[in-house]
């Protein structure tokens, strides 16, 4: 599955703004967007692919037990997440690492997720983006009940823009597939809750193919709940910002929730346990490979101006990056075993209490005993 004529497309794969009827209504605001805005869409999506492949070497060499690329689908989320507001909340499933990295979020934090060094990595207080979530599609319904109480709460939809919040919750094709998805759909609509829903239709649920999972465009899905939908280029950072900013403001004014479909391509393993050539043809892996989100987004800066040497301090701060994550993650060695008890419920309870004191006291007696 490819672009469709519904795909709201702003930058074509060769890197050239595309002006139609269709791109008009988005393009005042990439036009108000400032040169240095622009410039952080590129350094993000350029650092994050640095640090992606850092860690899949890392995982390789035995210091994560599972990397979870997102090599491909930069620009979505590069796109989509400088759309949101810092009062938003965001809830991620377990790839948008450049997210996480925009609100806030130290990049280790995601490492030592999968390296099993912390259950969580982060506290959502912080910085509104949540915990990434391992079971697909659960997300949405949390995505679902935080807005519903931001509705009950009165922190959306009162008129104000600094104030009025929204959010977004992240997920894939495959996880649309899911239950829990079509439940957080019902209730966000019955609602009308302040969510976006932002689906990541990188083709591929780990081995079942976009074709078999639905039969019609992902996008539409969301229209038989009474949920408008819109389809994107998601290999295309302007569409992604625009179209999200769009929603998120329609929704935090007010107008509920709303859904959109990113077009896009993991061109890497759905996680490092995975081997994508045994059920992929290259033939398709090569069409994406035409449509990169950082060249193309790379041509157009250069078209504007942009010169060799921003290009190349980009590429510095990505390879320091990805040296400074290494390093970190060979030191992040092991975590005490009773830190798995700390964060069970947020006060004390007697009987985890009690099992971290047993715990303790059987292996002290193996340290007795030996």
């Amino acid at each position: 599955m490819s672009y469709t004529a519904a795909t709201v497309q702003l930058l074509s794969p060769e890197g050239t703004l595309v002006e139609s009827d269709a791109s008009a209504e988005y393009l005042p605001l990439i036009d108000a967007l400032s040169d240095d805005q622009l410039r952080d869409f590129h350094r993000q999506m350029v650092v994050i692919r640095r640090f992606d492949q850092e860690a899949a070497n890392l995982q390789r060499q035995g210091e994560l037990g599972l990397w979870v690329p997102s090599l491909g689908q930069e620009a979505g989320q590069v796109g989509s997440a400088y759309a949101s507001r810092p009062q938003d909340h965001i809830f991620p499933s377990y790839r948008e690492h450049v997210v996480a990295r925009i609100r806030g979020i130290d990049l280790i934090g995601i490492i030592g997720l999968l390296r099993g060094t912390t259950h969580g990595g982060w506290n959502p207080e912080e910085t509104n983006f949540h915990l990434y979530t391992l079971v697909l599609g659960s997300h949405t319904l949390h995505a679902t009940g935080r807005a519903m109480a931001m509705t009950l709460d009165g922190a959306t939809g009162t008129g104000n823009p600094e104030t009025d919040a929204a959010v977004m919750a992240y997920f894939g094709d495959g996880a649309s597939s899911q239950g829990d998805v079509s439940e957080a759909f019902v209730f966000a609509a019955s609602y009308q809750a302040p969510v976006v829903f932002f689906l990541q239709n990188n083709h591929w649920a780990i081995s079942v193919p976009v074709e078999v999972q639905s039969r019609t465009p992902l996008y539409l899905r969301s229209s038989g709940f009474g949920i408008p939908g819109i389809q994107i280029d998601g290999n295309d950072v302007l569409a992604s910002y625009a179209v999200t900013k769009q929603n998120l403001d329609a929704s935090r004014s007010g107008q509920g929730p709303r859904f959109i479909e990113a077009l896009t391509y993991r061109m890497g393993a759905h996680t490092s346990s995975d081997d994508p050539s045994k059920y992929r043809l290259d033939s398709e892996v090569e069409y994406w490979k035409q449509r990169d989100p950082i060249t193309r987004f790379e041509t157009w800066l250069r078209s504007r101006g942009e010169g060799d040497a921003f290009f190349a301090d980009v590429d510095a701060e990505a390879a320091d990056v990805a040296s400074d994550i290494r390093k970190r993650t060979l030191a992040l060695g092991v975590p005490p075993v009773g830190k798995m008890f700390d964060h069970v419920y947020s006060e004390p309870h007697p009987v985890i209490e009690a099992q971290k004191q047993w715990l303790a006291e059987y292996e002290a007696s193996l340290e007795n005993d030996g």
